[in-house]
């Protein structure tokens, strides 16, 4: 153990040691029990129309409900519709509401009172995510849409206060996957109007928590919904606890020292230099801290790549080396992924060694998918083909991440340049990054995708060519006639077993022409002070509280 992680070490200690006394948490002294947790990146927004990244999707998770939600086990169930159809072609989908949800209470209100929510402002708010004024990220998620004469030209139409029809032009089997995403969230129209380009961070929704503060860059705070209309099963309203507390500290290594002097309730994750002295090779807790925190773990849909710009209709693309295929088929073949895991990620986490499309879906199949293992010999004679003979006369090559990942990054430009590639690593905020990536301003960048909905399709949108960032999630422009031939069949097939191998077609042309890098198939990480009870962990890391108790 090196002397820092020693002091460290010693210091974590002696911080837990202190913390088992009487005075374990600030929730034990107040009659308030408030669930504490940090986002290092920062919450850039509180509309649900901007949904984009885990941060945002989670306080929008505490803020808003839609139709329907998704369990831990991925299983569609009710929330503001309690119950739907779909009509036997598969196109119109039709939802009953309830008609005791109500949302927060604000001076917009009359009297100041929440209003009922009504199926007109689903049509609202859906319209409002497809507006081309409003530009949420969102807008992809509606592509298939029916605003045709058949339907009067409304493909979302409010039958009544109770009765919600949308209408698809196609088939489209994930969809109700769909309306389980943030993006999907209930909103006010009087509310949205009122504050225009300040609703972000003066949200109105109808979840278990409610908006009271947020003081950018130091601290966030929700309180309970005391009208919520979901129940558990002994009819007590939910949710439990009476608040959520959220921290905005940038350095994970203090984040984590907060955690175990019990200012934080829950860390998300194995990031930081701290995770080597906290757990072993294989990713469990290492003997002294076993009883000390609750550990839970569970596969994750999600794929941590690299994405690199391939549209030569940008300069920074037809200017780089990254434009030749053979290039980025070298960046694939060019470091050891397993290794990697082991060095890096303490193995948690599967390396990325079959397709795009991670494990835990069922169109996974690395014996059909066949990605790239490591072949410094095979990265080297495709630079040669590519006219770049180990390296000779290729450009530096300036790969864009958050300093999170800059172990990672540092790891891949080792072994690359032993075959010739000179990478630069250029480090940014996470905010600051993400807003580049959308903006196409980065020609190579470090990105995850973590699934909105259980269905290979969310994955392969990524690569549909209209899907061009920033109005879709396509952030490479990727543009392939016959992906995209592929992903249209997908949407209209039915049959789970033909549409499952129009995706692993579409993952095998992805793994050839090489707009990405997949590195690794992550794993949920979730460590929890003692005395929290019924958190919960799911396939697609969200985090839901309704249903937390403090001890």
């Amino acid at each position: 153990m090196s002397n820092k992680y020693a002091i460290l070490f010693i210091f974590i200690s002696s911080v837990f040691l202190c913390s088992c006394g009487g005075d374990e948490s600030s929730n034990n002294n107040s009659d308030k029990k408030v669930f504490r947790y940090n986002e290092s990146e920062g919450i850039t927004s509180l509309d649900p129309a901007f949904s984009r990244n885990r941060e945002t999707i989670w306080a929008c998770n505490h803020l808003y409900n839609g139709l329907i939600q998704m369990d831990d086990d991925l299983k569609i169930q009710p929330s503001i519709a309690y119950q739907w159809e779909i009509s036997e072609d598969g196109k119109t989908y039709t939802f009953h509401l309830r008609n005791d949800v109500y949302f927060h209470d604000h001076e917009q209100f009359k009297n100041g009172k929440g209003r009922k929510v009504v199926a007109s402002d689903f049509v609202y708010s859906f319209n409002r995510i497809i507006d081309s004024k409003v530009a949420s990220p969102g807008a992809w998620l509606f592509n298939n849409i029916d605003f045709t004469e058949e339907h009067n030209f409304k493909a979302f139409e409010e039958l009544n206060d109770s009765t919600l029809n949308i209408y698809l032009e196609k088939p489209f089997p994930p969809f109700l996957g769909i309306l389980t995403m943030q993006y999907c969230s209930v909103v006010p129209q009087e509310i949205i109007e009122y504050y225009k380009n300040d609703y972000r961070n003066n949200p109105v929704g109808t979840g278990p928590f409610k908006f009271k503060m947020w003081d950018e860059g130091n601290k966030m705070v929700l309180t309970k919904n005391e009208n919520y209309f979901e129940k558990d099963e002994k009819g007590i309203r939910l949710p439990y606890i009476d608040g959520v507390a959220i921290t905005f500290i940038k350095d994970k290594e203090i984040e984590f020292l907060k955690f175990l002097n019990a200012e934080l309730d829950f860390v998300n994750g194995l990031d930081g230099d701290l995770k080597g002295e906290i757990f072993t090779n294989d990713g469990k807790l290492i003997p002294e801290q076993l009883g000390k925190f609750n550990l839970l773990t569970y596969p994750q849909l999600n794929v941590e790549y690299l994405g690199i710009l391939v549209d030569e209709d940008l300069t920074i693309v037809n200017k780089s080396p990254l434009r030749k295929k053979m290039v980025r088929q070298a960046i694939n073949y060019g470091f050891d992924k397993k290794s990697m895991m082991s060095f890096l990620r303490k193995n948690i986490g599967t390396p990325a060694t079959a397709g795009f499309i991670p494990k835990g879906l069922p169109s996974f199949d690395e014996n059909i998918v066949k990605g790239y293992e490591y072949n410094p010999a095979k990265a080297k004679d495709l630079l040669y083909a590519a006219g770049y003979p180990n390296g000779e006369g290729m450009p530096e090559i300036t790969l864009y991440a958050t300093s999170e990942y800059v172990d990672l990054c540092e790891y891949i430009q080792h072994q690359l340049k032993e075959i010739g590639f000179k990478i630069k690593i250029d480090l940014n905020p996470a905010i600051t990054h993400g807003e580049l990536v959308a903006r196409s301003k980065l020609n190579f960048f470090r990105k995850s995708w973590m699934a909105d909905y259980p269905d290979a399709e969310n994955y392969l949108a990524l690569f549909y060519s209209k899907n061009f960032t920033p109005h879709g999630p396509n952030y490479t422009h990727f543009k392939n006639f016959e992906f995209d031939k592929l992903y249209e069949k997908s949407q209209a097939e039915s049959n789970d077993s033909i549409r499952y191998h129009y995706y692993q077609e579409m993952d095998k042309i992805i793994i050839e022409e090489a707009p990405v890098v997949p590195l690794y198939y992550d794993e949920v990480v979730r460590l929890i002070r003692n005395n929290i009870v019924d958190l919960g962990i799911n396939p697609v890391n969200l985090l839901t509280l309704k249903k937390v108790k403090i001890n």
